[in-house]
């Protein structure tokens, strides 16, 4: 008992220090816009999506680690029924482009992930840690560019399935 006494003592503290959940916006709240660029160069403007489909705009700390990895493979998995229902689905992390390249190239990614090198976006959206990286925080956005669903604590198995459920109903 003491040992989960102060294991759950030491997960809060070290949340709370590395900071990143999201506070800044809220359910309901427009969507900060960006541009972000692709591994491969092509530009993604949130607003350009508007009035034709939710996105699901994930963050997610580095490209290639366990639970990106996971939780990335999921959503190649289920794709199909993401495009079938016009559900655009969009990652987005600090890492360089070559890093989410190889990325994209290892797992045989087939949706959009986003690099945020300057840490801009990360900063709008309130997801950057104090290490630098982005805190694993997804926001579905509905067709008018308002947040509709802010999900902070991301479970990278059912993640895919627990987006789509959510975006489905905003078609």
């Amino acid at each position: 008992m003491t040992k989960l006494l102060v294991l759950s003592v030491l997960s809060g503290l070290l949340f709370s220090v590395l900071g990143g959940d999201a506070k800044t916006l809220k359910e309901g709240e427009k969507a900060p816009d960006f541009v972000l660029e692709d591994a491969y160069g092509h530009s993604y403007k949130l607003s350009s999506f508007r009035d034709k489909s939710p996105v699901v705009l994930y963050f997610y700390p580095k490209a290639g680690t366990s639970g990106c990895t996971k939780e990335a493979c999921g959503i190649r998995d289920d794709l199909s029924k993401f495009k079938k229902n016009n559900i655009t689905v969009l990652g987005v992390s600090v890492d360089s482009k070559a890093a989410i390249k190889k990325f994209i190239d290892e797992y045989h990614l087939n949706f959009p992930l986003l690099s945020d090198e300057g840490k801009n976006v990360s900063k709008d959206y309130g997801v950057l840690n104090k290490l630098g990286v982005d805190n694993r925080i997804t926001f579905i956005i509905d067709k008018k560019g308002t947040i509709n669903s802010i999900i902070r604590n991301v479970d990278v198995t059912t993640h895919s399935a627990q987006v789509y459920s959510i975006a489905s109903k905003l078609l």
